[in-house]
């Protein structure tokens, strides 16, 4: 089953992909890599979720943020390439978490938006590499940004 297919099956339809909010560009591919710019946990409505994590919000809020921005994430990525079909396979994320003094469950909340890449893609596709760092602030005050390097077929 394909990617497309999977995310019909989870009940899940993808926001229109997104804009920068400043000079970048949302993904870049060179050759078969497409690098995606950080996103922040968007909801469809445009609210984005923001504070510290571990004051703020819990760690199954911010669970839930960091899903939110896989969801965003992969609006990108279709954006980009047509169809989410055309991944081969996640292979980095970068997941930044905005952390309130004494917060030290970064992984824990990244774990949103990797168990929903391996939902998406299968346990082969969508498992990666990661980083999952705390930060003192984010940009605007995000709770969760993440940016990922992606495998296209070539």
């Amino acid at each position: 089953m394909g990617a497309e297919d999977r995310l019909a099956e989870l009940g899940i339809q993808l926001p229109p992909g997104g804009k920068p909010v400043a000079n970048y560009r949302m993904a870049v591919r060179s050759g078969n890599l497409l690098f995606v710019a950080g996103h922040g946990p968007a909801q469809g409505d445009g609210v984005k979720v923001r504070g510290k994590v571990g004051a703020d919000l819990d760690l199954a809020e911010a669970r839930e943020a960091a899903r939110m921005v896989g969801v965003n994430l992969l609006a990108t990525v279709r954006q980009e390439l047509g169809s989410l079909d055309a991944v081969r396979r996640i292979v980095k994320l970068l997941g930044m978490v905005n952390c309130a003094p004494g917060f030290d469950q970064t992984p824990a909340v990244i774990d949103g938006c990797s168990d929903f890449l391996v939902d998406v893609f299968g346990s082969e596709a969508g498992s990666h590499a990661r980083s999952a760092v705390g930060m003192a602030e984010l940009p605007y005050g995000l709770a969760v940004e993440i940016e990922m390097i992606v495998e296209v077929v070539p």
